[in-house]
């Protein structure tokens, strides 16, 4: 079927322009100033809303074991929630436990997102065991198009030791391949929750006492300094502080090629998350590395205008209330994550773009152009291009909304940004040209679809 968007605003990562975008199946087959209607059997107006390539969200957990329970969203529940928000690929996390195969870990996931993904899917793979036959399988994973890994700095049971993350720099990069490192400093944070435990200390305001923003800075500067001796580019994902950003910055004048992942939770919300009455209101919002102090709201949106961050990633791990009690009082038995997948794109918009922070263009690249770039996509996905998948994000800047729960296609059951008020809303979602939502109303069906994945594209200094 050939589909014309009549009368749009199209994004790039670079530029603005009104123009017209004819789809044939699934791909754009014309972009012109003006595209005569009779070139297509179904004619969209889309005059006076924004055109950006269908976002895509680099960091989701689906069907993740935690804690002794699997998260709430499944591929399911969790691509129709992205889809809602306009994300129209994830790069889920393959998840073997020790002792298991990478190829183990890559069938298992695959099977739980095949005939059941509402929205296009890849994964990186996560290395959570050093070996000889773990690494001889690394280059396995790139001829399936696995072409990005997780490695951990903190979680005993997924942390693999400084000389493994050192040779795993090494190896990966050695083969175009990107790493993405959660950092933190696990040994003081289990002897400072084990002081706060002691004590009494219990509730969710001491989670972020016990994870505090330095302990974050120290593996990131930790592992920055292993990156520069390994010679490897490196991913911080999901950093949240001024501290942790700037030894970012130190390594960035040393020569180094870093790039920076934040999340919505830590551009939009503030510690004091953790103060609320009773327990489970604080208990929704934790999450590692727990929400900072409101001041880093600032300095996060500032580096996102400056360039210095390259992506928007959800980090959506949800779970129900009833999930969030398990922990029974105690904040760290309770399972973290926030349910974030589906409000990315209103909320850069709406706190970044419509309040001057970010330009159009910033919100292209972090959300969608980057993306693609950096996990082997791009011109495929995260652009509008002729030959590009036709992966369209329709925002109409005129149709405000208030976020809440009841309307959240999240399995979790209740919104971290319930509340929150946005400055326009996404009105159309495409992916590779067919339509899967059309403003409160998803007509989707679960034909996502494998994205086998080439090396990073993005240039880095040598």
């Amino acid at each position: 079927m050939k589909r014309l968007l009549q009368g749009g605003t199209i994004v790039t990562g670079h530029s603005t322009r009104k123009a017209d975008v004819l789809i044939d199946g699934e791909t754009i087959a014309k972009i012109a100033s003006t595209i005569s209607p009779d070139q297509a059997e179904v004619v969209e107006d889309v005059t006076g809303c924004y055109l950006f390539p269908g976002f895509i969200d680099a960091h989701t957990h689906f069907d993740l074991p935690v804690c002794g329970t699997i998260t709430a969203d499944d591929f399911a529940s969790g691509s129709l929630a992205a889809i809602a928000g306009g994300t129209t690929t994830v790069v889920d996390f393959a998840t073997p436990n020790k002792g298991e195969s990478l190829q183990f870990g890559l069938d298992t996931w695959m099977a739980k997102a095949e005939g059941t993904s509402h929205c296009d899917y890849s994964f990186h793979m996560t290395i959570d065991d050093w070996n000889p036959s773990i690494q001889a399988e690394i280059p396995k994973m790139f001829e399936q198009g696995i072409s990005s890994f997780k490695m951990y700095l903190t979680y005993p049971a997924m942390m693999i030791g400084d000389g493994a993350v050192y040779e795993g720099l090494q190896q990966v990069s050695a083969l175009g391949g990107l790493v993405g490192v959660h950092c933190e400093n696990a040994g003081v944070i289990d002897a400072r929750i084990a002081q706060f435990k002691a004590a009494g200390d219990t509730a969710p305001t001491f989670h972020p006492k016990s994870r505090p923003a330095a302990l974050e800075a120290e593996a990131v500067s930790r592992l920055l300094r292993i990156a520069q001796v390994a010679d490897s580019p490196v991913m911080v994902v999901h950093l949240t502080n001024s501290d942790a950003m700037a030894e970012v910055q130190t390594a960035r004048k040393r020569g180094q090629t870093v790039f920076v992942e934040t999340c919505p939770h830590y551009l939009v919300l503030d510690e004091t998350v953790y103060d609320q009455a009773p327990f489970i209101e604080a208990a929704k919002y934790i999450c590692a590395p727990p929400i900072r102090h409101k001041d880093n709201q600032d300095v996060l949106w500032k580096a996102m205008g400056r360039g210095q961050i390259q992506t928007i990633g959800s980090d959506h791990c949800a779970f129900t209330l009833d999930q969030h009690m398990v922990g029974d009082g105690d904040f760290s038995k309770t399972p973290g994550g926030l349910p974030s997948v589906e409000y990315r794109g209103v909320l850069l918009y709406s706190y970044g773009v419509a309040t001057g922070k970010i330009t159009l263009s910033q919100m292209c690249r972090v959300l969608s152009e980057n993306q693609a770039k950096l996990y082997g996509m791009y011109p495929k996905k995260g652009a509008l291009q002729v030959g590009s998948d036709a992966d369209i994000v329709v925002y109409d800047t005129n149709a405000h909304t208030t976020i809440t729960h009841d309307a959240s296609h999240s399995a979790a059951g209740y919104s971290p940004y319930d509340g929150f008020k946005t400055v326009g809303s996404i009105r159309q979602v495409y992916l590779r040209g067919q339509l899967k939502a059309h403003g409160d109303t998803i007509a989707s069906s679960p034909d996502g679809k494998f994205q086998k994945r080439g090396k990073s594209q993005w240039k880095t200094k040598k």
